[in-house]
């Protein structure tokens, strides 16, 4: 950076340097001067990697418009969910961590003996979107979201969920945004058969910023332990069936918000594939809750697995539950990617791959069925399709 001005230079370890020089930092993405200068990530200088000292700068008298600011989906460069912010692959690396402290978890809920069933328990949160709840002020579909996160993850082992509980936290309590919150979370339990049992509200001055707050939800459920569903019985020739989302639900936000934020488009903007419909109406449509769905699928057909699609997408999700040795084929052609998705990938300049790493690409639940029940599954379940079969080898494959 030249010609902005006077800055004064120094160099401390990160862990004193002030917030507003943190803050200089992340927004503008550079140290711009000094042989120890170190590019930073633009997604914030809390994930950045720096050596044993730091230099930075304090901005004096420079306006904001002076900044260079990279703006990589503008100068052609394709856009990512990590430049968003959003790290998968540490995120990944934190769970490998976790797995060695505690190697019981890494299924989508945790399975606890209870008699001659399982006690199947799930814990999720709803991610950024809740930006958009705070920019939209509407807050009553952020709790139906809560819910699905958590229900969704559980009913993939067989569980029927049979109660949730919340976590509410804010900086100052506005009892009629938190209500409106535990309306969306009611909704969301009548939607997955479950009883909201309680939760805690936590106010806590100065911790976050006025107007905002946090969620956590907790889905309780049981199946019986010779009905689990682990996919170790998931076999060659098995088909692939998908239920559809109802757009990102609660993950890849981060990014969304990027491509709006570097095209200046406004969440009261009409959507381009339909006029009547803004970016927020569009963006805020709440997480489907899968249960009634999945539910009939596995009385009615043998289901031998079930993938929630959420942070990670089709590449690492389905993964997790198809034995080594297998993978599975997917017919891009089989649904209608939603023009939602379409048009983040075209502002975003988002690779393909990435896309299907980041979103869900209109497929929310993915069901792997005996080939012999399909039929019976699409009849109990009419909404499902099928998407791709089992096949040997490893890994996601995509055919047109």
């Amino acid at each position: 950076l030249t010609g902005l001005g006077t800055y004064l230079q120094f160099s401390v370890p990160f862990e004193l340097m002030s917030a507003p020089a943190i803050s200089l930092v992340a927004q503008t993405g550079w140290t711009p001067v000094g042989k120890h200068s170190r590019l930073l990530r633009q997604q914030g200088a809390s994930q950045a990697k720096f050596c044993a000292q730091y230099l930075c700068m304090v901005r004096k008298s420079v306006p904001r418009s002076a900044w260079k600011v990279p703006r990589a989906a503008s100068e052609g460069e394709s856009l990512n969910y990590k430049q968003a912010g959003v790290d998968i692959d540490a995120g990944n690396e934190l769970v490998g961590r976790i797995k060695k402290l505690n190697p019981n978890i890494g299924g989508f809920s945790g399975l606890y003996p209870f008699g001659d069933s399982y006690l199947v328990a799930g814990a999720d949160g709803v991610g950024t979107k809740l930006k958009l709840a705070f920019d939209l002020d509407k807050h009553d579909t952020v709790g139906i979201d809560l819910v699905a996160m958590s229900v969704n993850d559980i009913v993939c082992c067989g569980a029927k969920p049979m109660f949730f509980l919340d976590y509410f936290a804010t900086g100052a309590l506005d009892v009629d945004r938190a209500e409106a919150v535990v309306k969306g979370i009611v909704e969301g339990c009548r939607r997955a058969d479950c009883t909201l049992m309680g939760g805690e509200t936590a106010e806590m001055p100065g911790f976050y910023p006025d107007g905002e707050y946090d969620l956590g939800g907790f889905a309780v459920g049981s199946v019986k332990q010779g009905a689990v569903i682990d996919g170790s019985r998931i076999a060659p020739g098995d088909a692939v069936l998908g239920l559809r989302s109802s757009g990102f639900h609660s993950n890849g936000y981060s990014l969304v918000r990027k491509v709006l934020e570097l095209n200046g488009i406004s969440l009261a903007d009409p959507t381009p594939w339909d006029e009547g419909l803004t970016f927020g109406e569009a963006l805020i449509e709440p997480t489907v809750v899968y249960v009634p769905q999945v539910l009939k699928a596995i009385e009615a057909a043998d289901v031998r697995g079930c993938v929630h699609i959420t942070g990670g997408g089709f590449p690492e999700n389905i993964p997790r539950i198809v034995p080594k040795g297998l993978g599975t084929a997917v017919d891009k052609s089989s649904w209608e990617v939603p023009p939602v998705f379409r048009w983040v990938q075209e502002k975003g300049k988002i690779a393909e791959p990435e896309m299907f790493r980041t979103f869900n690409m209109g497929v929310g639940m993915v069901l792997i069925v005996a080939r012999e029940t399909v039929d019976a599954a699409l009849e109990a379940v009419p909404e499902a399709f099928v998407m791709g079969e089992i096949i040997e080898g490893e890994g996601v494959r995509y055919s047109e």
